[in-house]
């Protein structure tokens, strides 16, 4: 199963929902998969979907997924590391109205060249690519699952510390 999440900021983010239901419509994705579509207008035609679930209905999604998508936000990554996943992350973009600005893409960014515990999509045409050969990119990334939760939460504040003082 995928999970994707797109939180709870309330600009939609209608471009991965899409692209995520046409990927499965195309068959490229040929497993289940359950959107949080958050305030997004676009309904999904070929994905089971709700705006939201509790925090513990996300907990089991994550925990069923084979690969969870999400969106830029720390919360929604960050519970996907807690949880043993490695997520594939797609930043909300200021061009397409998801988001005031791109921070998500700096953030993200940094975040997977620092510490390479995600996998980040800039150009939303490379996701099916990333989806199809995740085993072996999070096989290549080398990246301990099984991480020091204190000493990424201490990074993390680390790098977020050093990109609030830019």
């Amino acid at each position: 199963m995928i999970f994707v999440t797109v939180g709870t900021h309330e600009q939609p983010f209608d471009r991965l929902i899409k692209c995520i239901d046409k990927l499965v419509k195309d068959g490229v994705i040929a497993e289940e998969v359950i959107v949080q579509r958050g305030y997004s207008a676009y309904n999904p035609k070929h994905c089971k979907w709700s705006d939201f679930f509790t925090y513990s209905e996300m907990g089991e999604n994550i925990d069923r997924a084979r690969i969870v998508i999400t969106h830029g936000g720390p919360s929604s990554f960050i519970m996907a590391l807690q949880r043993k996943r490695i997520p594939i992350v797609v930043p909300r973009r200021k061009e397409f109205g998801e988001h005031i600005n791109n921070h998500q893409v700096e953030f993200c960014k940094t975040i997977e060249e620092r510490l390479g515990t995600i996998i980040v999509i800039e150009n939303i045409n490379e996701l099916a690519e990333k989806i199809q050969n995740y085993e072996n990119i999070i096989a290549e990334k080398g990246v301990g699952i099984n991480s020091n939760n204190k000493r990424f939460c201490a990074e993390f504040e680390r790098l977020v510390d050093e990109i609030m003082r830019k």
